[in-house]
């Protein structure tokens, strides 16, 4: 398998909760918990001394680097004018020019499942004809439909992948979550696809699932964070406020792979209280 660099935009002054990556949790900083998590991904390649090879932090202010050595990281500082983390992303891929697959896990994602990176990560190294792979979970919970803050997925061209799921019953270590992947065709903050013949909530247990749940968890292709970072934000992408819909609009090819359910990402002072709760309890 070719070698993916897996990168965590790091961004000190978020709007919602400043510092939150900082911010510690059972001894450990969110930033720290999230790298921890990152280290054990298949994918990650160790040196002899047992230092993450192929794991970065991208960080903006030199007192979120400082942490990453303290923890024993790497890191590389990238402009505090980024746009987004994809454009941060875009940044460090500039910087690596060996390395064709970039891997993009959010630093404030402390819970994040190894085995979910592991499978956006393989989805692109295995099809070359996708520009980018994210991951998605079937919606089971009727309130999440209507939900502004989950943001769905319409998949098409949906498959289980059986020969994945007979691999994961084989390896105790891994998570066993039915395996399967799909083509993003839209991404949504609304209810999408629209049930004209009755409330959604009688679809949720349609097979294959209907209804997904977009997990900002990516995988791309050096050329399409150059032309990412070049172009500008489409009209889908400014009315949705969803970065991933300027590579729909622009007719890009993205993935999905269908991984767990996952914890929230840190967003919140109360979305901190419960990781806290869960990590220390």
């Amino acid at each position: 398998m070719d070698r993916a660099l897996i990168v965590l935009p790091a961004r000190l002054h978020s709007t919602r909760l400043p510092r939150k990556l900082l911010r510690v949790v059972a001894g450990k900083t969110v930033l720290h918990h999230t790298y921890l998590a990152a280290c054990q991904c298949p994918l990650t390649q160790f040196d002899d001394h047992g230092q993450a090879t192929n794991v970065i932090v991208a960080v903006d202010d030199q007192e979120v680097a400082d942490q990453v050595e303290q923890f024993g990281g790497r890191w590389v500082m990238t402009s505090p004018l980024c746009p987004s983390g994809t454009d941060r992303i875009a940044e460090v891929a500039a910087r690596f020019p060996d390395i064709d697959t970039f891997i993009n896990v959010q630093g404030d994602e402390p819970e994040l499942d190894p085995n979910a990176i592991l499978a956006v990560g393989k989805l692109l190294l295995d099809h070359p004809d996708a520009d980018m792979a994210t991951a998605g979970t079937p919606i089971t919970d009727a309130a999440a439909l209507g939900d502004p803050g989950i943001v769905k997925i319409v998949l098409a061209d949906y498959q289980e992948i059986v020969a994945d799921r007979q691999a994961d019953s084989a390896n105790p270590s891994a998570t066993l979550w039915p395996q399967g992947q799909g083509r993003a065709v839209y991404f949504s903050r609304a209810c999408v696809p629209h049930d004209r013949q009755g409330p959604a909530e009688r679809l949720l247990d349609h097979q294959p699932p209907l209804y997904w749940h977009h997990l900002g968890l990516y995988a791309y292709r050096r050329e399409f964070l150059k032309w990412f970072s070049q172009s500008p934000t489409g009209s889908l992408e400014a009315t949705e406020k969803l970065e991933q819909l300027r590579a729909i609009e622009a007719g890009k090819r993205i993935l999905v792979a269908r991984v767990g359910p996952a914890q929230p990402g840190i967003d919140t002072e109360a979305d901190l209280e419960r990781f806290r709760h869960r990590a220390e309890g």
